[in-house]
């Protein structure tokens, strides 16, 4: 029987969600949650095998924090993110915080019984078109014969610039952060795209995940 606590924050979708998996005789869920903070507390008293997750809760604390945090205190259970976002950004994001797996919510009820069955078998979940992102990526990084040497050609500054930019903060946060100007920041950023070859911020993300600079505390 695999154990599922479902974290979202709207109580329609839990239902819903409730619902579907209660009627798979393999499936039991023994939980509830709309934040992460509620998330995290449930999972540590009822130890479940998979925690669904949604990516992005307005209230209280978001997945991805979550998913850091239950990687950290319980390795043994699989997060598995069930969201709206179909985009490269989140996707990273998830997995560098120890997602096992990575479903959205429009896919068919079939395909999220079997991303709940596979990742509580240990093994990793992505629905069909990020793992073709995720292949088309690789391939190619070997094409381009892309070098962990190009993070040492940036300067300190623009090592943090690329840090704290892949975590979202904006131009004025860093430039607050940093006692430097906005217009610097935006210099620091070209100059930090145009040396590793990124044209958007997505890519910046995916390389700063590559690079293992992302962490969620």
């Amino acid at each position: 029987m695999i154990k599922i606590i479902i974290v979202d924050d709207h109580a329609m979708v839990r239902s819903g969600l409730r619902m579907l998996l209660s009627g798979k005789e393999d499936i039991e869920v023994v939980g509830e949650a709309s934040d992460g903070d509620e998330g995290i507390a449930a999972a540590r008293q009822l130890n479940p095998d998979v925690v669904l997750m949604d990516l992005s809760m307005p209230h209280g604390k978001d997945g991805l924090t979550a998913a850091s945090e239950l990687k950290t205190e319980l390795p043994g259970t699989a997060v598995l993110f069930l969201t709206m976002h179909d985009d490269d950004e989140y996707l990273f994001r998830a997995i560098h915080a120890g997602a096992s797996g990575y479903v959205l919510k429009s896919a068919p009820h079939e395909e999220l019984l079997t991303a709940i069955r596979s990742v509580a078998k240990g093994d990793p979940y992505l629905h069909p078109n990020a793992t073709k992102r995720l292949m088309k990526e690789y391939t190619e990084g070997l094409r381009r014969g892309e070098s962990a040497d190009l993070f040492e050609t940036l300067s300190e500054r623009e090592k943090e610039v690329l840090e704290m930019t892949a975590k979202g903060y904006a131009n004025k946060e860093i430039a607050e952060q940093l006692i430097i100007s906005v217009k610097t920041v935006e210099a620091h950023k070209s100059n930090v795209m145009e040396k590793l070859g990124l044209k958007s911020r997505p890519e910046l993300v995916k390389y700063a995940v590559k690079k293992g600079l992302l962490q969620f505390d």
